[in-house]
């Protein structure tokens, strides 16, 4: 199992300190360098900063928002980042949400499985050098009767196929992650709910592609928090848990809580939704059971982490991308060496 590092958002007030954590997870061998974004930093910016002043480590979108680029455009920055990372780039992308789509990027939010199978279509059509036709229901390229031409991509990506990887939550799209994509970016990824929430969905669409899941990253992000009092450090993900099963997106499509609930906490999934919901956050935080925080992050001493680790490999996982809590870049830059001594105590380490 590899271990990555996800930076999130840019422009969350730490981020001299975000380039540090990328520049001492390339020093430590950290496989891969996520970077998000919503409605704030966009993740193509960011990622060529870090490529420029890291050495070894692969820069990631965790995601490109389907709603924000054309998959013309998506292909060009692909490319183009693969080509001055000297071939470090993997592409993540994901629909967003209908609150993002439709109220930043004026894109209606209908059809998201539809709609990713064709990006990934022209996507892949594109970064192939052949020139680019399409015919769907989302993009037709060239647009007919006018003077549009098919062309091809002028940049050389450095490799022939960027790994290409999708957000996915629900079993529909998780399916279809395994069938079209090299790899899939998971959250609240639980190794004891594994197989029921997310792996047997994966297994089914490689199985529909005629593809095992061998070479296939299954690579959820999961925050992590160094300390001997689980309590607190529990309490450290209680308000991120709540913002994500209780108030991202809205009360009907809540990808985050619809998880929770097939985890097995659908009445505390409603509880904490409502109160989120009604302006109590602190109300929704404290209502989160810390068995769901502790199933899905990595809290505790380096000896815990290292048990949950091996948890975590054997559920499946090939790339753990980790969230390291922490207020000072000290904390943080302890967290990424901790990490790395977790993995060689777990015997995972390659």
């Amino acid at each position: 199992m590899r271990l990555g590092i996800n930076l999130g958002y840019w422009g969350a007030g730490m981020d001299a300190d975000n380039l540090a954590v990328a520049k001492e997870a390339d020093r430590l061998g950290y496989d891969v360098c996520w970077a998000a974004e919503a409605y704030g930093s966009d993740a193509a910016t960011v990622l060529t900063w870090v490529a420029a002043q890291t050495e070894r480590i692969d820069v990631a979108s965790g995601i490109f928002q389907i709603p924000a680029r054309t998959p013309a455009m998506t292909a060009m920055t692909a490319a183009t980042l693969d080509s001055l990372s000297g071939g470090r780039f993997r592409l993540g992308l994901g629909v967003s949400g209908p609150q993002v789509s439709e109220g930043w990027y004026g894109v209606k939010f209908d059809k998201p499985l539809a709609r990713t199978r064709e990006y990934v279509e022209i996507i892949r059509k594109a970064m192939s050098r052949e020139r680019l036709t399409h015919e769907g229901e989302h993009w037709t390229l060239p647009l007919p009767g006018g003077p549009g031409k098919p062309i091809k991509l002028t940049v050389h990506p450095e490799r022939e196929e960027i790994p290409l990887y999708i957000a996915a939550i629900g079993p529909r799209n998780l399916e279809q992650t395994g069938e079209i994509a090299n790899g899939a970016l998971l959250v609240f990824f639980s190794p004891e709910h594994a197989e029921e929430t997310t792996l047997q969905h994966l297994r089914a669409g490689r199985e529909k592609a005629g593809k095992s899941m061998d070479g296939f990253d299954v690579c959820p992000t999961v925050p992590m928090a160094l300390g001997d009092d689980i309590d607190a450090l529990a309490g450290l993900f209680r308000p991120y848990t709540a913002l994500y099963v209780g108030g991202m997106g809205s009360r009907k499509q809540n990808f985050y809580n619809k998880l929770a609930q097939r985890m097995g906490y659908a009445d505390e999934a409603a509880e904490i939704q409502d109160k989120y919901l009604a302006g109590d956050k602190e109300g929704a935080a404290a209502a989160i059971p810390r068995d769901l925080i502790d199933s899905t992050t990595l809290i505790g001493p380096k000896e815990r982490i290292a048990e949950r680790m091996r948890a975590y490999a054997d559920a499946g996982v090939t790339t753990l991308s980790l969230a390291p809590a922490g207020f000072t870049l000290d904390e943080r830059l302890a967290a990424l060496r901790a990490g790395v001594e977790a993995l060689e105590l777990a015997g995972l380490a390659s």
